[in-house]
């Protein structure tokens, strides 16, 4: 930031603080302070998260709480939440800022107290007679000590936020309802009553049948003895309900697989919907990419489909061509649980990925794909950076950039008030 921007805020801010300046700490003081804490930036990876958490909990009223709210923050993925406690932890060491908020939460008292008095006069005015309010206040202002309690207060109005304008989808985007690849029919019971109960079948035929139904289940098609269940909620993991007679171990080997379903549901539920305008253009790319990823995954459902046609598939055999795939698609479900949970788009879908991505220092495999992700959802974010950068235009439709052009800076009156030394 330019020296003389510095200023400026400082100098806007003090006013709307109505601090009073004196000879020894005013304006300037400020901002020098602030220039010289900006050459040593904090670096939130480099934070000691543990530490600093303990030392605000131990400083927290109720610590148990403030441990359970920090947990669920952090499994929203919000953004500066490390920063932000750092900067508790900074300010509970010191005192002169402790001290000026326990004055501010005094002063902020003894307005509610006026504020809830004159409510109160104000409701009684035909049952009571009205006290001298020029002397109730003196009173007032003698028992709290504090000069400043009816002083006028300024506000300033808020800046009109941009409206991002999103274009329109068609209806039959929504009306088809087969236009998806996930499930379309949650039934909690079965649809032929005329399917033979599968514990009346021999081993083999019991075995043939459930790899139908998974291979079905694969690509998002509810089988004939393994239903999906309801969604209760938007972004839940699906779940199944499996044939009770089913041989033992051939539930064990069934219940190991669906997780894969159950991932496969959470994926192409953020593909379809991340695809959309609205969430901007990262979250577009790494839908694109996860898509790709669909359908390597497609050529392998269709290869194990040759097999079973072939006579070649067992369960066990299934189960042990699936595996890689189950830890490929547990991450990008881990990705999308965390996107949808934190509502996170543009820069905020960047920093999730690099520490996803970081996370997996010692996984080779799941680094990789990690990182592919990370390149794929950073093209977008990149050309607008470039753009910026080289030509000095932001090019952000749907405000992912972390700098925006404000319009309305009157350039001339800023210059003239602040001009470069």
């Amino acid at each position: 930031m330019a020296e003389y921007t510095l200023h400026h805020h400082v100098n806007e801010l003090i006013d709307l603080l109505d601090i009073r300046e004196t000879d020894t700490v005013g304006a300037d003081v400020y901002a020098e302070m602030l220039l010289e804490s900006s050459k040593n930036p904090c670096v939130p990876s480099s934070f000691p998260t543990l530490q600093i958490r303990k030392k605000v909990s131990e400083r927290a009223p109720e610590r148990l709480k403030f441990l359970e709210k920090y947990e669920e923050l952090k499994n929203l993925n919000i953004r500066g939440l490390n920063r932000f406690v750092f900067f508790l932890s900074e300010m509970c060491e010191d005192t002169e800022t402790i001290k000026c908020l326990s004055e501010n939460e005094e002063k902020a008292e003894a307005e509610a107290v006026v504020e809830e008095t004159n409510e109160t006069f104000n409701l009684n005015e035909s049952k009571m007679p009205f006290p001298d309010l020029d002397e109730l206040k003196d009173k007032l202002r003698k028992a709290q000590g504090t000069t400043h309690i009816f002083k006028d207060i300024h506000l300033v109005a808020p800046q009109k936020k941009r409206v991002m304008t999103v274009p329109e989808q068609p209806d039959w985007l929504f009306s088809r309802s087969w236009l998806t690849m996930d499930y379309v029919h949650d039934i909690a019971g079965y649809t032929d009553e005329h399917l033979p109960v599968l514990g009346t079948l021999s081993l083999s035929e019991q075995e043939k049948l459930v790899i139908a139904d998974l291979l079905f289940l694969l690509q998002g098609v509810e089988g004939s003895y393994i239903l999906p269940k309801p969604l209760k909620a938007k972004y839940d993991n699906k779940e199944f309900i499996v044939d009770s007679s089913l041989d033992p171990s051939l539930s064990e080997l069934t219940q190991r697989i669906l997780p894969l379903c159950s991932y496969y549901s959470t994926v192409v539920r953020f593909i379809e919907e991340k695809s959309a305008y609205e969430y901007g253009l990262v979250n577009q790319a790494l839908a694109a990419a996860m898509r790709s990823l669909i359908k390597d995954y497609n050529i392998l459902v269709a290869q194990l489909e040759h097999e079973n046609r072939q006579g070649r598939l067992a369960l066990q055999k299934l189960w042990f061509y699936l595996q890689p795939t189950i830890k490929t698609f547990e991450i990008l479900a881990s990705i999308s649980n965390s996107i949808n949970n934190g509502k996170c788009i543009g820069d905020a879908v960047l920093t999730l990925l690099h520490e996803m991505t970081s996370g997996f220092a010692g996984d080779t495999k799941s680094q990789e794909l990690c990182l592919f992700l990370t390149q794929a959802a950073c093209a977008p974010y990149f050309e607008i950076l470039e753009m910026w950068i080289y030509k000095g235009i932001i090019n952000d439709p749907y405000e992912e950039f972390f700098v925006v052009e404000n319009e309305e800076v009157n350039k001339e009156k800023s210059y003239n008030e602040y001009p470069f030394t």
